[in-house]
């Protein structure tokens, strides 16, 4: 069993934005274990065309996931939130194993239990493939523009 992961639900725009930015931060460390504690023992998850259930198939799949994409960099925004959802618009950037670098453009609805976990994610992602020197993203987000929303192209 995990941890509770503060904030709990129900959620404010301030608990909602600290809980993405969580989710952020865990994701760019490219740690599997590290993020599944975050998610239920029996989270239900839809990325693209990929659908699993529990925490050891949540890192089989982000093992995979980060090996694929490698210098994987991500931001999310909070687009809205209610009790215990809430909506995220995300990019990430990655190149693949052929040196190519891609821009990742997607939306994911997240649902939450009691204690913090969450219990459901459904993503939906498009890939675009850019030229090294229109990447935007360069690891992990600096402090100072935390809070800050991307652009959308």
């Amino acid at each position: 069993m995990s941890d509770p992961r503060p904030p709990f639900p129900p959620f404010t725009r301030e608990t909602a934005a600290q809980k993405v930015q969580a989710a952020e931060d865990a994701w760019n460390t490219r740690d599997p274990h590290r993020v599944a504690l975050a998610y239920s023992e029996d989270s239900v998850w839809r990325n693209r065309d990929t659908f699993l259930t529990g925490r050891a198939a949540i890192v089989d799949f982000l093992t995979a996931k980060w090996a694929r994409e490698r210098e994987y960099a991500l931001r999310k925004d909070l687009w809205a939130f209610d009790g215990n959802r809430i909506a995220v618009r995300f990019q990430y950037e990655s190149r693949d194993a052929d040196g190519h670098w891609w821009r990742s453009y997607g939306n994911e609805l997240w649902e939450f239990d009691e204690r913090g976990l969450m219990t459901r994610r459904e993503a939906g992602i498009h890939d675009v493939r850019i030229d090294e020197g229109d990447r935007r993203f360069h690891g992990p987000r600096p402090e100072s523009e935390r809070g800050l929303s991307f652009p959308l192209a």
